[in-house]
């Protein structure tokens, strides 16, 4: 029987890579937290390479392109493969892809504790590098989209639908917002100034986290819930819906950033009320990815991978609620400037993107090695309430450090004169900061313990499975109806 394997080796690597680097990512995370009540632990007699404006951007890119990027490219690798019965297309370029995206990684880790920025957020790093990502990007959309192409099942799975999506996308934010020019090996100009430079900045920034942080996890969401619950998708037609909506909508809304700036309303005003039509598409996938569980909410007290999933899918409906709420020019009147992003920024790196993809990786990762499961249950659900527990923490006194801190900002006497001076609602962040670290902690140690129970899993140290790792291409398989199509194909 002619029968062809599918490209694992490059999904394993990334797959690996994505726990390494979460660890990296946010013992970072941790570290710049701890600064902002010691400012000793910037270590400023031994350099300025451990201090916070430049750890805090190394945690960024850290956490989302490292952590979250090796874990968008390893499953978009696995799942187009499984749903296209295919193997991967490109003969090599897989493997650079790889190889590419460890060395942008590399030398983003390098540089920027050194000090080398275009001080844009999400987009510090410099040109040179920037020109790898391009390549590496460009390399990983001719892998993706060819594989499409030669697919053996007629029928796209929505999953596809969404990375698709999000390879597009940062492509375009990616080129637009990076066009700069060079004066010398780590130093450039960006081609925008004023308004407009900062308006395209946060058309990029917001899409960053509409298409890299949004889109691609949601390709995660509408493969590894299914599987994981044995269920078809809730709704095929809402997830169509869900992805031209929000495909449409987040584009427009990073001018909500930039509110009561140099910014022309008009813009400001749109960028907001696109924000909060932006709450629907998103609640859509949401209870679309819940609601997935009909039939099954049992399976949630036994089984801490579905934990992991379902629990993200709440953090992002919290999320995308919070999001449009603080582009409401009021509300964000209150809100900027203030810890209450950070607590809103996190809530959905680490609730939404962090538990998604810690979930996948544990349906995935004994499926890579021919396990019949992980190591330990114990040690998921260990670090799931880990996790869970951490993020709370984290996110809720954040929360409340930043509505303190905008009341106290806005605090007037009598005679027009401001209330409190900053220092002392610095003072007033103090404990909340301590909780906010404590929060990181946790998450951190849930990010060690997974790492354990993966060298276990990868090492052997329990039972060989029976799943089969190849495509038997002498048998033509025959898609099923949309609305059934992920609980019914075996991929």
């Amino acid at each position: 029987m002619d029968t062809q394997t599918y490209n694992y080796k490059v999904v394993r690597q990334f797959a690996i890579m994505t726990v390494v680097w979460g660890i990296v990512g946010m013992l970072v995370g941790v570290i710049v937290a701890a600064q902002l009540f010691a400012p000793a632990l910037d270590l400023s007699n031994i350099g300025p390479w451990f201090h916070f404006g430049r750890l805090r951007p190394l945690h960024t890119n850290a956490v989302i392109f490292a952590f979250g990027g090796c874990g968008l490219i390893g499953t978009s690798y696995y799942v187009v493969q499984r749903t296209c019965n295919t193997r991967l297309f490109g003969g090599w370029l897989p493997a650079f892809t790889f190889w590419g995206w460890q060395a942008v990684i590399v030398a983003a880790a390098i540089s920027l504790p050194m000090g080398y920025t275009q001080g844009k957020e999400y987009a510090e790093l410099e040109w040179p590098i920037d020109i790898l990502i391009t390549l590496v990007w460009v390399a990983y959309a001719i892998v993706f989209f060819g594989t499409i192409a030669k697919r053996k099942i007629k029928h796209i799975y929505v999953a596809n639908w969404f990375y698709g999506g999000f390879i597009l996308a940062v492509a375009l934010l990616h080129i637009v917002n990076n066009i700069s020019i060079p004066a010398g090996l780590m130093k450039s100009y960006p081609v925008y100034a004023g308004a407009i430079d900062a308006m395209v900045q946060w058309w990029y920034g917001h899409n960053a986290v509409g298409f890299f942080l949004t889109a691609g996890f949601l390709g995660m969401m509408y493969y590894f819930v299914p599987k994981q619950a044995g269920r078809p998708i809730y709704s095929y037609r809402l997830s169509v819906v869900h992805f031209w909506a929000l495909i449409f909508t987040y584009m427009w809304a990073g001018s909500h950033h930039l509110h009561y700036t140099a910014l022309p309303d008009w813009t400001q005003s749109l960028g907001m009320v696109l924000s909060l039509i932006l709450f629907a598409p998103s609640w859509g996938g949401m209870i679309n990815g819940i609601m997935t569980l009909s039939g099954a909410w049992d399976k949630l007290r036994t089984d801490p991978i579905l934990k992991f999933l379902i629990v993200s899918l709440s953090f992002y409906g919290m999320s995308t609620f919070e999001g449009p709420m603080m582009a409401i020019k009021t509300v964000n009147a209150l809100s900027h400037y203030t810890d209450w992003t950070i607590g809103h920024v996190h809530s959905g790196a680490l609730g939404w993107v962090g538990l998604i993809t810690m979930g996948s990786l544990y349906y995935l990762i004994p499926r890579l090695w021919g396990r019949d499961r992980m190591y330990s249950t114990n040690l998921i659900e260990l670090h799931f309430w880990l996790a869970t527990i951490g993020i709370a923490l984290y996110a809720i006194a954040l929360w409340v450090a930043g509505i303190t801190q905008g009341l106290m900002w806005r605090a007037l006497e009598p005679d027009g004169t401001l209330t409190y001076t900053f220092a002392e609602s610095v003072k007033a962040s103090f404990p909340y900061y301590v909780v906010r670290l404590i929060g990181g902690v946790l998450y951190l140690s849930g990010m060690i313990v997974m790492a354990y129970n993966v060298w276990r899993t990868v090492r052997g140290d329990t039972k060989a499975s029976a799943l089969p790792a190849t495509v038997e291409t002498s048998t033509p398989v025959t898609p099923a109806a949309p609305q059934l199509n992920t609980a019914s194909q075996s991929h």
